[in-house]
């Protein structure tokens, strides 16, 4: 680090100034075919069309400037393109710098597989790009590439690879203006002055920036691309982004495949005792994410099945954070199997701290480091100290639980409900919960008790109609095809005709028996304020008391100088 005459710091990056550089067809094709030049993989694919590399080589052959390469030029080996329109390209030899694409991929590319006369594999149809012409009596201002060439006469135009490898006897066939055409726009090729600026030197996050200020209009490179390309390993056959789609398959099995790429890699530089920042991210090595990888999944592994098993959780899309995964990866990493005692007391405190508290909801990678320390202490069976509290008390969950699937805290109320093991109304099956079913907040998992339209002919407000406490998690058919807009007290008296263990079906849902809470009357204030007591109460015992809880509690009773309890008459 330096410090200007201001006292400012300021990072001295050990690089070399860019190089402007020009390069001729010859040298710029050997290079691509030796593998000194190459495109890293988390560059789009080739989408050109053939009639923009038509005029593409239109603008080469008349010489007008077609903008500039840039190469960032490293002993880095990213994961790269292989082949091209069915020509493999080889690896860079070792102990040479490879050149990077960061600007001109689809001009290269383009180039390349049209001057080669190669055959490019789309999603619904193939493209030859031999079959390019050029016009030999077409005038300068007019198009001197064709991709079409019926109704011409034979002589008036020349297959490209005929231009470009053709043998003498062909080329000298054609009528003697044709010849010199031919001659002219073959020299024009071979001759032609490719403009580059090469980067010499710049370290990986620099170059991924340079790549994301030229590609304005395009999407920003994420920390996973940049790392699929960096941690590319043929001899192991290690590729990330295979090795995560395995993983996202394993996971699909049991429901949890929206765990997102971003939180396995803040897993692996947490597990290396990094930060979770992109910076420290991008400046793991290739062997260090190889070798730590696997740990990871293990780590993901179990946290999946402690979510699904001791927490009741059966689908990610209810994780309040998917960001969770980490410290408890983190755990099972260091703790090989299920807590019990104190551990599992203090594990499961964390969980409904974290979730309840909206502590993931910003600052993640700085947060998720200090409560790798928190994790650290509850593997020493210690108990850890939180700057921060939760409040659990039925007041709380009234006024904040206006129902949006998009809040950490209705998605932590929701694990509740799920960690029941809610049961039909109707069969007193279990609830099938999957995550096609949980992905926004009008679900078919998801059903309002008083039916929303029932309680809105009724003038009750949205936020109370829409409430966390009107929620319960039934199954598709009986929500929208049986219940629809019944009233409780109508669809509750059938239901008990069916199923005999209805006030156990309720309890698994938090509510309590029809007559005493407001059921069988239709009474929704009665229903809303017992079952946010019942959901407070249930919570209290997942919480462990805490010094700081202590501290808010005290200072929330001197604000109210003797009035209500801010926490509940039951918080413990």
């Amino acid at each position: 680090m330096r410090r200007d005459c201001r006292g400012i710091k300021f990072k001295i990056i050990n690089m070399n100034l860019p190089e402007p550089q020009s390069v001729t067809f010859p040298s710029l094709f050997d290079q691509i075919r030796n593998g000194t030049i190459k495109i890293p993989q988390f560059q789009r694919d080739f989408v050109w069309t053939k009639a923009q590399s038509a005029r593409l080589l239109d603008s080469i052959i008349k010489g007008y400037p077609i903008g500039t390469f840039i190469l960032w030029s490293t002993q880095e080996r990213l994961r790269s393109i292989r082949n091209l329109g069915g020509t493999d390209l080889p690896d860079t030899h070792a102990g040479n710098a490879v050149k990077y694409v960061l600007d001109g991929q689809q001009r290269m590319t383009s180039l390349f597989v049209t001057l080669n006369g190669l055959k490019i594999d789309r999603e619904d149809h193939d493209d030859d790009y031999s079959l390019m012409w050029l016009d030999l009596e077409a005038k300068e201002e007019d198009d001197l590439v064709l991709l079409d060439v019926k109704g011409k006469q034979e002589d008036s135009f020349i297959q490209l690879q005929d231009l470009l490898h053709g043998e003498f006897d062909y080329l000298a066939s054609f009528p003697k203006p044709a010849q010199q055409r031919i001659k002219l726009y073959k020299n024009r090729i071979e001759s032609y002055q490719f403009s580059a600026v090469q980067i010499t030197d710049a370290p990986i996050d620099v170059a991924t920036e340079i790549f994301t200020r030229l590609n304005v209009g395009g999407k920003p490179l994420t920390p996973f691309e940049i790392m699929v390309a960096k941690t590319y390993d043929s001899i192991s056959g290690f590729d990330l982004s295979e090795k995560f789609k395995e993983l996202k398959d394993e996971l699909a099995e049991i429901e949890y495949e929206t765990i997102p790429e971003s939180n396995l890699l803040q897993a692996v530089a947490i597990f290396l005792g990094r930060d979770a920042k992109k910076k420290s991210i991008l400046r793991l090595t290739r062997e260090e994410v190889i070798t730590t990888w696997p740990l990871v999944v293990e780590g993901v592994r179990h946290a999946v099945d402690y979510f699904r098993g001791a927490y009741g959780i059966p689908a990610s899309r209810l994780l309040p954070y998917t960001a969770l995964i980490i410290p408890f990866a983190f755990f099972f990493h260091h703790h090989k199997k299920n807590p019990s005692g104190n551990r599992a007391k203090y594990l499961e405190d964390f969980f409904w701290r974290v979730s309840l508290s909206g502590r993931y909801s910003q600052g993640l990678e700085g947060r998720v480091v200090q409560d790798i320390a928190r994790i650290e202490q509850i593997l020493l069976n210690q108990k850890p100290s939180y700057d921060w509290s939760v409040d659990v008390s039925p007041t709380f969950i009234e006024e904040n639980g206006y129902f949006s699937t998009g809040r950490s805290f209705i998605k932590a109320l929701l694990c509740l409900f799920a960690r029941k093991g809610p049961r039909s109304f109707e069969t007193n099956n279990l609830v099938t919960l999957d995550n096609d079913w949980l992905k926004q907040a009008n679900s078919k998992n998801y059903h309002h008790f008083f039916p929303k339209s029932f309680l809105k002919k009724k003038g009750e407000e949205d936020r109370w109609v829409n409430h966390i406490a009107n929620i319960t998690l039934v199954d598709d058919y009986l929500n929208k095809r049986i219940i629809m807009a019944q009233a409780p007290a109508t669809y509750i008296k059938k239901f008990a005709k069916e199923n005999e263990q209805l006030n156990k079906t309720l309890a698994t849902h938090l509510i309590g028996k029809p007559e005493i809470c407001g059921i069988l009357e239709n009474d929704y204030d009665k229903f809303f304020t017992k079952r946010c007591q019942k959901i407070s109460k249930e919570l209290q015992m997942l919480i462990q008391p805490n010094e700081v809880d202590e501290r808010i509690r005290a200072d929330s009773a001197v604000e109210t100088a003797g009035g209500s309890d801010p926490w509940g008459e039951e918080a413990s």
